[in-house]
Order: structure tokens, then sequence, then C-alpha cells
């Protein structure tokens, strides 16, 4: 049996983007992810990022702005767990795709949808190294109030025009 070491990874989430971290089984992940974001919105940045887990073993990547590839691939490389995705979306929220990048073929699961400060908890062996959890955001600080309740319907139905 071999040693395992844990590694936490923080992911850099750019202004103004949301990332999604999921995991996937198959070099053609990152041409459907492509069509499943670029299908979805007009206004939707995206850049996207695929650690192939065999052959050579690259980091697959696509998207329609480079800034947003290349902060998908530095944070692909930083995790380095095979078949590990990572989009970084601008203009668009997780909210709006994570149905589509669910409904593709080779996604296996999904780690983390989120702007917040957001950590990868890695365990590395001989063989490699792979995704046991994230840490997104904070612990929470107390139970919402009346008050807090309130806001929060307003956000959601008023601003955002959820269940108008």
């Amino acid at each position: 049996m071999s040693d395992v070491s844990l590694s936490l990874v923080k992911v850099n989430v750019p202004d103004g983007c949301n990332v999604i971290v999921g995991q996937s089984h198959f070099i053609k992940t990152v041409e459907d992810l492509y069509e499943a974001l670029v299908t979805s919105s007009p206004s939707l940045e995206f850049g996207i990022a695929f650690c192939e887990a065999s052959g050579e073993c690259l980091v697959r990547r696509d998207g329609n702005r480079e800034d947003l590839i290349e902060a998908a691939v530095s944070n692909a490389l930083a995790i380095g767990a095979g078949h590990v995705f990572v989009v970084v979306l601008r203009n668009g929220y997780p909210i709006n795709v994570m149905d589509r990048i669910k409904s593709v073929q080779e996604v296996c699961s999904i780690y983390a949808a989120t702007a917040n400060p957001l950590q990868v908890v890695v365990a590395v062996s001989d063989q490699g190294r792979g995704v046991l959890g994230v840490i997104d955001g904070f612990p929470p600080k107390g139970v919402e109030s009346e008050e807090h309740v309130k806001s929060r319907r307003y956000l959601l139905r008023d601003i955002i025009g959820y269940k108008r």
C-alpha cells in the first residue's frame, strides 16, 4: 500500500467571474462542454480546461475568451487531478449553465459552482492526484432572522426576478 498525502489547492477566481469544478471521463469532454456553454447565452464568456488522465495526460482547453481559458488552465494545472475540469464564467452564472453541463454525457460529478473563495482538497499518491472535495466560501456565522428572510426574498423576487 502506498502513502497518501493531502494538499489544499486555492482556486483563483478572476474578478467578476464564477468557477465550476467537476469530474468527467473522456477526451471529448472539453469539446462537449464548449458546445453546452456557447449555446447557452450569446453574452456568456468562458474558458474550459480538462485534465486528461491517460495517454498524453495533457490539459485540454477551449473557450471563447483567452483570459478565461488561461485562468481555467492555470487552475486545472494547480489541481492536477485526472479527469478534473475547470470552467471559468463571465457574464453569466452557474445556475444558467449547470443543467447543460450536467447533461454532458462525460460529466460524472460537479464539486463546486461558485464565485466564493474556493479550495480543492486533493489526495496525492504515487499514482497521481484525486479530488476529495472542496471548501467553498466561509462557515456560517449564525441563523437568519426574520429581517434576513425579508431581505433574501426581496433580492430573489424583486431584484433578480425569481418567483414573481
